[in-house]
């Protein structure tokens, strides 16, 4: 089971579907014809780090993956609510418009749709607190 985590100091959300993680954090994986501006949306999803992330800093608009800075740290994926709220918009659209090139059942995406819902609450409220979100995943 892979358990993908989002929060702020307003708020977390641990997801633990395998669809959320194989068709939205590795939804640019699948081989869906994308254009240029949905490839730069998922490429932040992309970059979540897992656990055991040891590369250098990578960065994006409006993200940077930061490292682990000692043994009892996880490096995570930091950036704005907003850029997130928009990479998983992207996500959403994409798999909607083709969900059965990417093989994904009608449960599936039901599933996912409740479970990113549930991450534009914490979002939410990390944004009108001000805060960015971290995002990592561990299997």
């Amino acid at each position: 089971m892979i358990h993908v985590s989002v929060g702020s100091p307003a708020g977390s959300y641990n997801v633990s579907s395998s669809s959320f993680y194989r068709y939205v954090v590795r939804l640019s994986d699948v081989g869906l014809p994308l254009r240029p501006a949905e490839r730069d949306a998922l490429a932040l999803l992309g970059a979540i780090p897992d656990a055991a992330y040891e590369e250098e800093r990578l960065f994006g608009p409006g993200w940077r993956v930061v490292p682990a800075s000692s043994l009892e740290d996880w490096p995570v994926l930091e950036a704005t609510p907003q850029r997130v709220r928009q990479a998983l918009e992207t996500a959403q659209r994409v798999l909607w418009e083709h969900a059965v090139p990417a093989g994904i059942s009608v449960r599936e995406l039901e599933n996912i749709e409740a479970e990113i819902e549930i991450v534009y609450a914490v979002l939410a409220r990390a944004e009108a607190a001000g805060y960015s979100v971290s995002i990592s995943y561990a299997s």
